[in-house]
């Protein structure tokens, strides 16, 4: 399937919804080999050789989460916020500017500006979204947006989509959900939201 089917699908799929929400990272853009080096850099710096494919299992949790993830596969303890905040910073200094979007999904959302709502769903911090975002030009382009620290708990817990939907006045039935990685849709069915894998079109 090719770009052009994929976003013709992914629009047909959207067309009874009245909301629309984006995961970012590997759904809107195309990072998830710059988040898994993030990850491995500063695991590095913990001593720990990470297994890159524990970020595809932990797809869509915050990085607080996998943190402390890390901890109990690898049994190491460290402080988890100060790991957080030091991948982001790897992230953002050696990645983020790199960054393109995945186009078929975006232009999805473009395509349904004023006359759908836009959400964008998230584990990522809003300091790290808010740069990716500008990159990929969406940036302004949603009418609310929920990441890391908005709810109690992340994907793959509905409450950051349940939030979303209510900032945006849109009952939960009404939502579809985009989205890369199973927490991510785990969150959407929990929330009583429509979903599509854009990785398994």
């Amino acid at each position: 399937m090719n770009n052009e089917d994929r976003f013709n699908k992914l629009s047909a799929l959207a067309e009874p919804y009245k909301a629309l929400l984006f995961d970012v990272d590997g759904t809107l853009a195309d990072n998830i080999h710059a988040h898994k080096a993030a990850y491995v850099a500063v695991s590095k710096e913990y001593g720990v050789d990470l297994d890159p494919n524990l970020i595809d299992e932990t797809a869509g949790w915050p990085t607080i989460a996998v943190a402390r993830e890390v901890c109990k596969r690898y049994n190491v303890e460290f402080d988890v916020e100060a790991y957080s905040k030091r991948k982001s910073e790897i992230f953002i200094e050696e990645f983020i500017h790199k960054t393109e979007p995945i186009e078929y999904v975006r232009q999805v959302l473009f395509s349904n500006l004023g006359k759908k709502k836009i959400g964008i769903v998230s584990g990522g911090s809003r300091s790290t979204l808010d740069i990716t975002l500008e990159v990929i030009d969406v940036k302004g382009k949603y009418q609310a947006m929920v990441c890391a620290g908005d709810t109690l708990n992340g994907k793959p817990s509905p409450e950051p989509f349940l939030l979303c939907a209510k900032q945006l006045d849109v009952e939960p039935s009404n939502c579809l959900v985009f989205e890369d990685g199973d927490p991510g849709v785990k969150g959407a069915i929990a929330a009583g939201m429509g979903w599509v894998r854009i990785d398994q079109l």
